[in-house]
């Protein structure tokens, strides 16, 4: 098993440029099985996760021709039926969403259920009661799920029963090729849902509402060829952010999208943490303050992870780390996986300062003076959060399962090489 070790208390300075947005490319890969023509996918981040979805779309007949190491061209005319590998399939939780294109290409699937990061809970009913409604039917096995459309795919008015990103992303993909009108209420809205939405479009698809919470899709024949460019990866944006600042660093991050940030920016200004916007830049001052801001009335403040546009539950980890490093207290609250926060045992033998009040709320109390400790991964966002806490600490940590950062960061010890980390991997 591969790991990390740091020596932790050197400042990252230095310009790093951001990944193409991996929630973005896992259902842009799925979508490109319902072309009847070749697209392009470009600006695709080349991580664990996408590396798996690759090899799914291989194993599948799909013919990948690449241009450089980010651009992949994708010719799906000679898709086999066969169903998803299931090892491959263990490995990540976006390989929910062949669903769609296997039913839109085959009146039927099989889809083994998904990995992915272990954070508590991920149920896949939304999905099923989203396809059910549009003429499918679903036999739940012990190890996948089969589903069908006997009398094809049809329209209908559909209210999802919580504004899940997959699922919004798996209803639109079938709702584009299927007869008649949909309607998608309750619907994620993220900038990479947005993303499949408008690459949706450029094969044929008629999607109105992009980026609400309401999408009207009226279903085609069929969907051509297209292209997509990848927007930046805004959590991996923020992570670099944070990075930057509990290291006490100066950092300008390159080829970001403002857009996405700003409920995220506003979040890390309440814990002090000050970044300049410029353009699709964003700099990252040295030796700031880190001063957490109270409420009203000097109330503990809250950040609180909830659907866009608030606060991404994938940074709770990282906002968490980066409390522990800035003066006052705050609760975090992660209202949606009950497993996410069970990593700060690890922060707390660092010698953080962390009340876990229950599965989803932790009290922090900063400043912490960390000290250098052995730790292990246990998914793509505690990895990172860990990795930031080592490269902020006293002292050597060693950080194990990284095989899980992998999933999410590109190249990411190369990368903090170049800022100034002292990181090596050892196999």
């Amino acid at each position: 098993m591969a790991t990390f070790r740091i020596e932790g208390g050197h400042p990252l300075s230095g310009t790093v440029r951001a990944s193409g947005n991996k929630n973005a490319a896992l259902p842009i890969l799925a979508a490109s099985l319902l072309a009847d023509q070749a697209v392009w996918v470009r600006n695709l981040p080349r991580i664990g996760d996408v590396d798996t979805l690759l090899d799914l779309l291989k194993s599948m007949g799909v013919k990948l021709a690449w241009q450089g190491r980010y651009d992949v061209r994708i010719a799906a005319d000679r898709l086999e039926r066969t169903p998803p590998d299931p090892e491959l399939c263990r490995r990540v939780r976006g390989s929910v969403l062949f669903a769609a294109p296997l039913l839109a290409r085959f009146g039927e699937a099989e889809i083994p259920f998904p990995g992915g990061d272990k954070i508590g809970r991920r149920r896949i009913d939304t999905h099923l009661l989203a396809l059910e409604e549009m003429g499918v039917r679903v036999s739940v096995g012990a190890a996948s799920v089969r589903l069908s459309a006997p009398r094809g795919l049809a329209g209908a008015d559909i209210l999802l029963d919580e504004a899940s990103v997959t699922a919004t992303e798996n209803a639109v993909m079938v709702a584009a090729v299927a007869r008649g009108d949909t309607v998608i209420r309750n619907a994620a809205c993220e900038p990479h849902v947005q993303e499949l939405c408008r690459f949706l479009r450029t094969l044929g698809a008629d999607i109105e509402g992009i980026g609400t919470n309401e999408l009207r899709v009226r279903g085609v024949e069929h969907l051509g060829g297209g292209e997509a460019t990848l927007g930046a990866d805004y959590l991996e944006v923020a992570s670099f952010v944070a990075l930057a600042a509990v290291t006490g660093g100066e950092m300008t991050v390159e080829g970001v999208t403002p857009a996405d940030l700003r409920m995220i920016l506003w979040q890390f200004q309440r814990l002090g943490i000050e970044v300049r916007v410029s353009g699709n830049s964003l700099f990252v001052p040295r030796g700031q303050a880190l001063a957490i801001s109270p409420d009203c009335r000097g109330a503990v403040p809250t950040i609180a992870s909830s659907p866009w546009p608030a606060f991404p539950a994938d940074l709770t980890s990282v906002a968490l780390v980066a409390a522990t490093q800035c003066k006052g207290s705050v609760m975090i609250h992660e209202k949606m996986f009950e497993s996410r926060l069970f990593f700060v045992d690890q922060l707390l033998d660092m010698g953080a300062q962390i009340v876990l009040c229950d599965p989803h709320r932790a009290v922090v109390v900063g400043p912490s003076r960390l000290h250098g400790s052995r730790m292990t991964s246990p998914d793509i966002r505690a990895g990172m959060a860990l990795l930031m806490a080592a490269l902020a600490a006293e002292g050597v940590s060693e950080i194990g399962n990284i095989g899980q950062i992998d999933r999410g960061y590109e190249k990411i010890d190369e990368r903090l090489r170049a800022l100034g980390a002292r990181i090596e991997r050892s196999e």
